[in-house]
């Protein structure tokens, strides 16, 4: 069900809307207020489109563009005021929004950072993205792992970016950690129109988890992004999937009380709870060991696959980017840590 776009809003539902925002081109400070009004402007739109929504959605690189342009200029900073004009939308308009920003990393490379603010504009998710499109993209892989929120009307939301949905683990760690509705936002291009589509309907089924996806859209005369924002049902059908007109607005009414029903009473296909507890059928609470060679090398610092010698591209030189030669350090400092949760 989809409660025909969320017109027809039941007691237990959230209407999410995922904007299939048209790809703007920012290269100066000008360029990038324009765009944070123009986003601001769609919260409003919003709005107006349907009153019983609670949640709009825009994509990866809503606000930058596909320039990959790290120009210090042209990033932003939470205290800044991109996120502080999101805010005032979301107080304006009584409703939450999910957002896209590329931040000022002062030890590196900038992140690629997801935020989700409820409709009094405070914040309730900051994610930075765990895998960033290489060798496209030059963002510092993130550090604070996958969060969990509390979204409207009783929800738990998870956010992750783009590149990021083609890991299973992703979502897998999204479900586990409690959320029922995962959001992925996204710039895809159309040479991944068909592996977008199924990725968000095997996470959405592999962990009995709603999946509410989005593109830009449009062409900004380079790049033609490929919109197709789709919500898919925790059975791994999709509800609604939208089309490649820029600035349409996608939406649909989740069910999240069905999610949790599922995960309590489901015995075929319960794979989020079958892959902790194998064969449970055969011996008490199933096997509660980790079979997988590569969960255990991952933990110890030792992954290696058997080809790793062999992998031709392993910077992000053939892209235009310096060969880097720093570490990764791994866990944030602890101050920052607590700041985001």
């Amino acid at each position: 069900m989809s409660g025909l776009g969320g017109l027809n809003k039941s007691p237990n539902g959230v209407v999410l809307g995922l904007v299939q925002l048209q790809l703007p081109v920012v290269r100066t400070p000008g360029e990038l207020a324009a765009q944070t009004g123009r986003i601001c402007e769609m919260v409003a739109k919003a709005r107006r489109n349907n009153p019983a929504m609670d949640l709009v959605v825009f994509p990866e690189y809503a606000l930058h563009g596909l320039s990959m342009d790290t120009d210090p200029a042209i990033l932003c900073r939470m205290d800044g005021p991109e996120v502080a004009a999101f805010r005032q939308g979301c107080i304006d308009n009584r409703i939450w929004g999910c957002f896209s920003i590329m931040e000022h990393n002062p030890g590196g490379n900038p992140y690629n950072v997801g935020i989700i603010l409820d409709d009094r504009g405070a914040l309730r998710l900051y994610y930075r993205k765990l895998h960033p499109w290489v060798p496209v993209e030059p963002w510092e892989p993130g550090n604070l792992g996958i969060p969990v929120c509390d979204g409207p009307n009783g929800s738990r939301i998870a956010l992750i970016i783009c590149h990021d949905g083609m890991f299973p683990e992703m979502a897998r760690e999204c479900a586990y950690k409690g959320a029922d509705i995962m959001i992925r936002t996204a710039g895809y291009t159309a040479p991944i129109r068909h592996s977008w589509q199924v990725t968000n309907q095997a996470n959405a089924f592999s962990n009995l988890i709603y999946t509410a996806s989005v593109c830009m859209c449009g062409s900004d005369g380079t790049f033609d992004s490929m919109g197709e924002g789709m919500f898919v049902n925790f059975d791994g059908t999709t509800l609604v999937q939208g089309s490649h007109r820029p600035d349409e607005i996608i939406t649909c009414e989740l069910r999240p009380d069905l999610v949790r029903e599922a995960r309590r009473v489901w015995g075929v296909e319960n794979n989020i709870y079958q892959f902790g507890h194998r064969g449970y059928v055969a011996v008490k609470g199933g096997a509660r060991d980790c079979p997988y060679t590569y969960m255990r090398d991952l933990v110890a610092g030792r992954y290696h696959l058997p080809w790793e010698a062999e992998v031709a591209i392993t910077d992000g030189t053939g892209c235009g980017f310096p060969a880097p030669s720093r570490e990764y350090t791994g866990e944030p400092a602890a101050d920052e840590a607590r700041k985001y949760g």
